[in-house]
């Protein structure tokens, strides 16, 4: 008898022949024909795919590094999709075999398209839906008990944010497109930038020089809040044990199992699903600020609004009638964080595509890019900074309901997943909930006046 390891050998050498000449086939007709891009055919959709993964894995690698207890955690994602962008830009690229399938010419770019449009929205709608359904069962409670300080804090954050962008927009040569723009990406929010392009669109001005500004802040938004969140209880030397327990807000009766119900799947994929379709509904859903209806300015809560409170909601009640609307707790992390490296990708490509782009339209050349990290890094620092010192001393929040509070007032979705790592807890996710939609709405305001009222 053949021994089974014996066996194993076998299988394995036929299968490396047969992979061998395979590969010597494949060569002998490429020599023939047009080389290496011959016998390695990459579509566009290949392409997406391969650049998901490729700075997903490299994205991890970095954000792993530690020094001293600080990392950048998934927004090293976010700094190796930038430099992936930007490296899909340079146009020597074109000539390479296989790798000229990830050229992308411009902002505009289907490729781009596809990471920007696509990729970083489904990433988003999986991550903020997510984060409603873990806060739901505790949102309402805690809103009851904080809601005023939520509602301030959320306004002075945007407030500060909005002050400081006036300011800037106030230097020579700046003006209020550049500086909305820098304002919307210094706080990572979508829904303010689309806010002061409609603006800046709707009074026949460009929007090039909007889209620039948010580019160039949008990394430090990102990366100055995630360092924050983890600096913050380092320096207060925070015993995170007795933080945690602050949090915990009627968890017994919160998470108190429902009988007798009807799961359409184990998972809890379907009340995923409505939440995503109602949401998006709701997101849809345009209020005019104006005398001149939908044609003058309009808010909407977008897909990021809309489907963070359906996620909320369903989270909350758990249950429609005898259908149960519980998401699995290892499906909502799953797609939390699989949502939010999405979103980072998205954002980080397409930034990187457009950084490079947009410096070339612009009339100060290089110096805009300087003039936009200075003003995104103070839009950044000092709402967070003031919004921590109002919390702590005047709103008396405890140290996780402030930095919590601050991620949804600073409207990162990326701060959020740093803060649940380094808690060690979901619960969080209820203090951003709860301002998120303050200063979505204030965010989206303000954009729309600086350009409106300063032009």
């Amino acid at each position: 008898m053949v021994k089974t390891r014996d066996k194993k050998a076998l299988f394995i050498t036929i299968a490396v022949i047969l992979v061998a000449a395979v590969a010597v086939w494949c060569g002998i007709n490429a020599a023939n024909a047009s080389g290496v891009a011959s016998a390695i055919k990459i579509s566009s959709t290949t392409a997406l795919l391969a650049g998901i993964f490729v700075v997903a894995a490299l994205g991890y690698l970095l954000g792993s590094i530690s020094v001293k207890g600080v990392s950048l955690g998934t927004a090293g994602v976010f700094l190796v999709a930038i430099l992936f962008g930007y490296l899909c830009t340079l146009p020597g690229l074109k000539e390479i075999p296989v790798l000229s399938a990830f050229f992308i010419q411009d902002s505009s770019a289907t490729l781009n398209t596809y990471y920007s449009k696509i990729v970083q929205n489904v990433g988003l709608v999986l991550f903020v839906t997510s984060v409603g359904f873990i806060a739901g069962p505790n949102f309402f409670k805690n809103l009851k008990k904080n809601a005023k300080s939520y509602v301030l804090l959320g306004t002075l954050i945007i407030a500060s944010g909005a002050l400081v962008a006036v300011l800037f927009a106030l230097i020579p040569g700046i003006g209020p497109e550049f500086s909305a723009g820098v304002l919307s990406g210094a706080l990572t929010t979508t829904p303010g930038f689309s806010a002061a392009l409609e603006a800046a669109g709707s009074l026949g001005r460009g929007t090039d020089i909007i889209t620039l500004g948010h580019a160039i802040a949008y990394p430090f938004g990102v990366i100055g809040v995630v360092l924050f969140v983890q600096l913050m209880p380092k320096f207060l030397k925070a015993d995170m044990a007795k933080e945690r327990a602050l949090l915990k807000i009627g968890t017994e009766e919160a998470t108190e199992e429902k009988t007798g119900l009807f799961s359409c799947d184990p998972f809890g994929l379907t009340p995923f699903a409505l939440a995503v379709i109602f949401g998006l509904l709701l997101g849809g859903v345009t209020i005019p600020l104006s005398g001149k209806g939908y044609a003058g300015p309009c808010f909407s809560l977008g897909t990021t609004g809309g489907t963070l409170i359906m996620g909320l909601v369903l989270g909350h009640f758990g249950r429609i009638g005898k259908l149960s609307l519980k998401v699995s707790e290892g499906t909502a992390k799953v797609f939390r964080e699989f949502g939010l490296m999405l979103f980072l990708i998205g954002a980080g490509i397409s930034g990187g595509v457009s950084l490079v782009s947009e410096i070339g339209k612009s009339e100060l050349g290089p110096m805009i890019v300087v003039y936009g990290l200075v003003g995104g890094l103070v839009m950044t620092i000092i709402p967070m900074i003031l919004g921590f010192l109002f919390a702590k001393y005047v709103l008396k929040l405890s140290l996780l309901n402030s930095l919590g509070s601050i991620t949804g007032g600073m409207t990162s979705t990326p701060a959020l997943g740093t803060l649940i790592n380094t808690a060690k807890t979901d619960d969080v996710a209820a203090a951003y909930a709860s301002t998120y939609p303050i200063a979505l709405v204030l965010i989206v305001l303000a954009s729309q006046l600086i350009i409106t009222l300063m032009v």
